[in-house]
């Protein structure tokens, strides 16, 4: 499941995932990395050992910033679809988040938290020393240390991080549902979370991983192991099941291209330890964390409107989210995995429908970084989708650029009137090109 920073996160496409390692660590070494250790998972020494045979994810390394961008990774995106609004930069100029990547794998994450994230203070852990070699080299490459104001990467248990204090933002991708209890991990997580911090997590669904598990259980009958012999025969019974066989037809119409590593082919049919939930089991393990549901972070994939229309799609508005989210569960089996936000307590946000013209117009705003071709009226936004503005809404965006920092919306020298300012602020908002302050702009 190589992992794509462009990707939409569309259950149909290619998965964003990025499972890092820290499920387990090498026996022997104790998860800090250091003697004394700490607490570890059943499932640490066979899982670090399969990291370490099978660094993951495989995507390459390279020179220079990584291409494009993941809006999940960009801590000021990710808050502002979360909680609805930023809190002011310093006076630096920056917001120097402190940021946990939780089972950081290769680096990949890791990489785009500095780059997308300047001034923040980034820690990545993993237990795996030879995918840990592999984040240390691809950071080396691209530069991402002098990004940030500290990068650290550590051998350590995500179990095992009591003496690091609190983190506004903590990214744990892919980690989780490989621990023989995974809400140990959680609870861990939730213990290392601001009041205020944001948590993102990737664990699988059961729905569309029914083909990815039989082809498991059926190499694991075979004797087929979890190595080097299992990735020749897992690619041999691939591609040489009957050319009708579901599961053959399942793996080459949606896996081949994401798999086509061997460390991402291994992590996806050959790994020794993981768990998958369905919305109740899921709700269920959020609860057991103590943390607050904060919305998934491919929204798009959970609106009734991407399967229903008409009459079926008035109906199905009509229900509690809830019972929208699982009514898409049932009636679309190829969602392989949810990704979501949680937090410490409710957040009382406004919704932007609710806010009057004045409230937000009394607002400062800040241009979303990631976004493909900017400055322009043809962009592609937060996930890649083409977005077309209009000449008014660039003429805010770039007003709001050239002004000093907090500057209110309605303060903004541009020949506008104020239902218009607000009209284009309100959409601009909705399609998250632009990120409204939590603080009052200054009025002029």
């Amino acid at each position: 499941m190589k992992c794509s920073p462009k990707s939409s996160l569309h259950p149909l496409a290619m998965s964003s995932e990025l499972p890092g390692s820290n499920a387990g660590i090498p026996a022997g070494q104790h998860p800090s990395g250091a003697p004394g250790g700490g607490p570890t998972d059943a499932a640490t020494p066979v899982v670090g050992a399969f990291y370490d045979r099978f660094p993951y994810p495989g995507d390459p390394l390279q020179d220079g910033p990584p291409p494009g961008y993941n809006w999940r990774w960009c801590v000021d995106s990710a808050r502002a679809f979360a909680f609805g609004s930023l809190p002011p930069r310093d006076r630096s100029g920056e917001r120097p988040w402190r940021i946990l990547d939780a089972g950081c794998g290769t680096g990949v994450s890791t990489d785009y938290l500095c780059h997308l994230n300047p001034g923040s203070r980034v820690l990545a852990v993993d237990i795996s020393p030879g995918t840990l070699a592999v984040a240390e080299e691809r950071t080396r490459r691209s530069g991402a240390a002098g990004r940030v104001r500290e990068l650290r990467i550590v051998q350590r248990s995500l179990l095992d991080l009591n003496d690091e204090g609190e983190f506004d933002y903590i990214n744990s991708v892919g980690v989780l549902h490989h621990l023989d209890r995974p809400e140990d991990g959680l609870l861990s997580l939730a213990r290392r979370l601001a009041p205020t911090g944001l948590l993102h997590l990737f664990l699988y669904a059961d729905g569309g991983r029914w083909e990815i598990r039989r082809t498991q259980r059926a190499l694991a009958l075979l004797g087929a192991g979890t190595g080097a012999e299992g990735l020749r025969l897992g690619r041999q019974l691939l591609g040489s099941l009957p050319s009708e066989n579901r599961l053959r037809r399942h793996h080459e119409e949606r896996w081949a291209l994401d798999t086509a590593a061997d460390a991402n082919f291994a992590d996806m049919y050959l790994h020794p330890q993981e768990t998958s939930y369905d919305l109740e089991r899921l709700f269920a393990f959020i609860a057991s964390g103590g943390l607050q549901f904060a919305g998934f972070s491919n929204p798009e994939v959970w609106d009734p409107a991407r399967l229903l229309q008409g009459e079926l799609l008035e109906r199905a508005r009509a229900l509690p989210l809830r019972e929208q989210w699982a009514l898409v569960e049932n009636l679309d089996p190829a969602i392989s995995h949810f990704e979501f936000f949680l937090t410490p307590a409710p957040q009382r946000q406004e919704p932007l429908a609710e806010a009057s013209d004045e409230a937000l117009l009394a607002s400062g705003g800040e241009r979303n970084r990631c976004l493909w071709g900017w400055p322009g009226t043809s962009l592609l936004g937060p996930d890649l989708q083409p977005l077309d503005l209009e000449d008014g809404d660039l003429e805010l965006l770039k007003a709001l650029e050239a002004a000093p920092a907090d500057t209110a919306l309605i303060a903004l020298p541009l020949p506008m009137e104020n239902a218009e300012r607000a009209r284009r602020a309100r959409r601009l908002i909705r399609d998250r090109v632009l990120l409204r302050l939590a603080t009052t702009g200054r009025a002029a």
